[in-house]
């Protein structure tokens, strides 16, 4: 068990962190961020153009850097991009600061909730399913080893699966109060 105030989801595209996230936040009573909006917002730019004038590597350092700003508040539900688990420091700041909760996504349920999504640089590939398998191959042993909590993906409706995913955080999750120190 990992006490904390914050609770932060992570896993692949498509596993629902910003649908759950946002009724997580709503039955808990605390603010949302969404990491990927939150870069939008502070950029004035799409991810995909941010890719194409930055690369990755340039995505990777301005979501670090708001990962830390946004960890670091009291309080919070945050969904992640599904990359923030490959940079060690990043890693760091979720375990150290919020109960960590792992989404995860069958890849048949991804390629249904990604079929008409245009706006991930990242499946910008012939072969979406061979890209999102090589993904998950990659992150999931990252995944894991940060989750406090792994909540497996199944198809179900964001309402059912905010229920499922709840029940198995309350009977993990240590809350603290924003103002408590662990």
């Amino acid at each position: 068990m990992n006490p904390s105030s914050n609770l932060f989801l992570i896993g692949p595209m498509g596993a629902g962190k910003t649908s759950i996230g946002r009724a997580l936040a709503v039955r808990y009573g605390m603010p949302f961020v969404d990491l990927d909006h939150e870069i939008e917002l502070r950029t004035g730019a799409a991810i995909p153009l941010i890719f194409e004038l930055e690369q990755e590597a340039g995505f990777r350092r301005r979501e670090a850097a708001l990962l830390d700003e946004c960890s670091a508040r009291a309080g919070t539900v945050l969904a992640t991009g599904g990359g923030v688990v490959l940079a060690e420091a990043n890693r760091r700041l979720l375990a150290a600061r919020g109960f960590v909760v792992y989404l995860q996504a069958q890849l048949d349920d991804q390629m249904e909730r990604l079929a008409r999504d245009r706006q991930r640089p990242l499946l910008a590939a012939p072969d979406r399913r061979e890209r999102l398998d090589a993904l998950n191959r990659e992150r999931d042993p990252l995944y894991r080893a940060l989750a406090d909590l792994i909540v497996p993906g199944r198809r179900e409706t964001v309402q059912s699966a905010c229920e499922r995913t709840a029940e198995l955080i309350d009977a993990h999750w240590r809350r603290l109060a924003p103002t408590e120190v662990a």
